[in-house]
């Protein structure tokens, strides 16, 4: 036997005893290596005998959820949910398949107060190791004066650990950290048993509701389903170095990381590598304010949100709160759980998907409707496409921003106007004081001299994605269109995108993408573009809508956004025809302001534009 060690708080004599935090991914994964290395012939655990029936049966159905209940003599019901990411019920499980016998040694107590205690963060275990965290414990905490109720669950579960110690080789006895500097002072003591309810009638084991397993689970279902995954892969492999080494920050990564190809299938929306560090920045910033060194999934969803936008926090939300092994149906019963029937302080957080309503309005307003997967395909399979028009809120939205991107190509013009002149014997149009303090060592003062831009700007050309061909592979927007204005107050447009009724959202209702177009005004001048051979000397699609604004354009400048200026033949032909190209680059706009312009729907008839907006969101 092992004699005890006064310097190691972590064994007595033959029994060595390995504190946890409950629920906590770092600490059932030192609970799973501590088995591993110390080889228990006896394993005991922090909970009653009353209850180890139904929690043995629950802690084999893993990796499926249940819940144990049973009510106390004042009426109130008690549910342990019994989870995978937790150090007992991981000690449980090891044992089970490496069949070590296991004890539960805690006493039955009702009408146990739900303690908050401030704890460092369990990802400081990786950080500084799990011994360190616990000795940091037992300094700092290690004095405390238990509670009656406390001191006769340490009494219990010391005496019970001795009794185990006379018994086996080597006891390891895994308990609550809250328990530990009690458990370490008793095991000296030799406590006598304290008396205890030794049998619990009316314990019921039930399978967990899929919805309540989004709402109550301790650690983020995602989490967990990804230590289901490497637990088993680990098993399998008898290799758990890769097991061992999980880390909650990688974990939330992988979320973010699906969660922009959620966005990407579901909402054709591109999340950008700035946007996501800045979601990353905030969240991390934001558990610091809370007094944590890791964000927990509401801080994740409220950066998501801030940092992006709300469908990508809903892509977030129901990827992180779905863990996939559940039963429907079985011979348990199914037990409902809330977090209020749990005394969770959960937060709550809204998704707006929709337009917000503001006020209650005085008639009924149709809600919109969120058509299946199933529904989608029944559409596509029907979409004919012979007749197609636009949707008008969104010709209305393309109209104001090419109004929109006229004043900024004017007003980048006009930057490029200003000259700055040393003072001479005019303020010319004013004191330009960046400047003058540029060369304050030469002691002059300079002003600005703001020259009129001369010319309008006629044609807008916008560029999303160029769409170069790439050998072997599929353009990305093939679809290629000249629609013409259908009045006075809409310009002539054309574009390339997705094709229609490639994406089908509702009874002849398509959704797609532009790749790029050029509006041009005033309506009804301009021809098919893509079919006229005066713009075949263009090498893309991109260059194709520049030609035919400039072609097309009644005023001197054209306004054109891409990712990379236009080269210098297009400047020419500019030129030549009296007009000048404004370059805008796209990374000027902001990325929300894109997916609102970039996202477009086609009707089958205009009779569909009085009930389109009830599947378009």
């Amino acid at each position: 036997m092992a004699q005890n060690n006064p310097t190691d708080p972590f064994v007595f004599k033959n029994i060595h005893l390995l504190p946890i935090l409950h629920n906590r991914l770092e600490f059932a994964l030192e609970v799973h290596r501590r088995i591993q290395q110390i080889r228990p012939t006896a394993l005991a655990v922090e909970l009653p005998p009353t209850l180890q029936e139904k929690i043995t049966g629950a802690v084999g159905r893993l990796p499926f959820l249940s819940a144990v209940v049973y009510q106390e003599k004042n009426g109130r019901h008690i549910y342990l949910v019994i989870e995978p990411v937790d150090g007992i019920i991981e000690a449980l499980r090891l044992g089970r398949e490496e069949t070590i016998p296991v004890f539960f040694i805690d006493r039955d107590t009702e009408g146990y107060p739900a303690y908050r205690e401030p704890l460092p963060d369990p990802f400081a275990v990786t950080q500084v190791g799990y011994e360190a965290y616990c000795r940091a414990f037992l300094t700092e905490r290690g004095g405390e004066v238990p509670s009656a109720e406390d001191l006769l669950r340490e009494r219990t579960m010391a005496h019970q650990a001795l009794e185990l110690g006379r018994r086996f080789e080597r006891v390891l006895v895994v308990c609550g950290l809250a328990h530990f500097p009690g458990i370490i002072r008793l095991l000296s003591e030799e406590p006598a048993l304290p008396f205890g309810r030794r049998q619990r009638a009316g314990v019921l084991l039930g399978r967990l509701q899929e919805s309540s397993s989004r709402e109550i689970l301790s650690e983020m279902p995602f989490l967990q389903r990804r230590y289901e995954e490497e637990r088993s892969r680990a098993r399998e492999n008898r290799n758990w170095a890769a097991f061992w080494n999980l880390n909650r920050l990688a974990i939330r990564d992988e979320l973010l990381e699906e969660a922009v190809r959620r966005q990407q299938q579901n909402s054709r929306e591109q999340v950008q590598e700035p946007a996501l560090a800045v979601l990353k920045k905030f969240a991390r910033n934001y558990a610091f304010i809370q007094g944590t060194l890791t964000p927990d999934f509401y801080q994740l969803l409220v950066a998501a949100r801030g940092a992006v936008n709300d469908n990508f926090a809903y892509e977030v939300w129901d990827l992180g709160s779905h863990y996939p092994y559940q039963e429907t149906t079985g011979p348990l019963p199914e037990i409902e759980v809330t977090a209020r029937d749990l005394r969770i302080n959960q937060k709550k957080i809204q998704f707006y998907r929709r337009f917000r309503s503001f006020r209650r309005r005085l008639v009924p307003v149709p809600a919109k409707r969120r058509t299946t997967p199933a529904e989608r395909e029944e559409f596509k399979k029907r979409w004919r496409g012979d007749y197609i028009c636009s949707y008008p809120p969104e010709d209305i939205r393309v109209e104001g921003f090419g109004d929109y991107l006229k004043k900024k190509a004017r007003g980048a013009l006009s930057q490029e106007q200003i000259r700055l002149l040393p003072f001479t014997a005019s303020l010319l149009d004013g004191l330009d004081v960046k400047e003058t303090l540029r060369h304050l060592v030469e002691d002059k003062i300079y002003v600005r001299e703001e020259r009129a831009v001369r010319g309008r700007v006629g044609s807008v050309v916008f560029v999303f994605d160029e769409d170069e061909p790439v050998s072997g592979r599929p353009p990305r927007f093939p679809w290629k269109i000249t629609w013409l204005g259908e009045h006075d107050q809409e310009s002539d447009m054309a574009f390339y995108a997705t094709p229609a009724g490639e994406e089908v959202v509702g009874p002849g209702i398509s959704r797609c993408e532009y790749g790029g177009f050029v509006l041009s005004y005033p309506p009804l001048r301009m021809a098919d573009i893509w079919k006229d051979r005066f713009f075949d000397p263009a090498r893309s699609k991109a260059e194709r809508l520049l030609l035919a604004g400039i072609d097309y354009s009644e005023e001197q400048l054209v306004a054109y956004v891409a990712s990379r200026p236009p080269r210098s033949f297009c400047r020419t032909l500019a030129s030549s025809q009296g007009k000048k190209i404004v370059y805008l680059p796209l990374g000027q706009f902001s990325p929300v302001l894109l997916t609102r312009i970039r996202f477009f729907h086609v009707l089958e008839s205009p009779e569909l534009r009085k009930t389109a907006d009830l599947y378009i969101r």
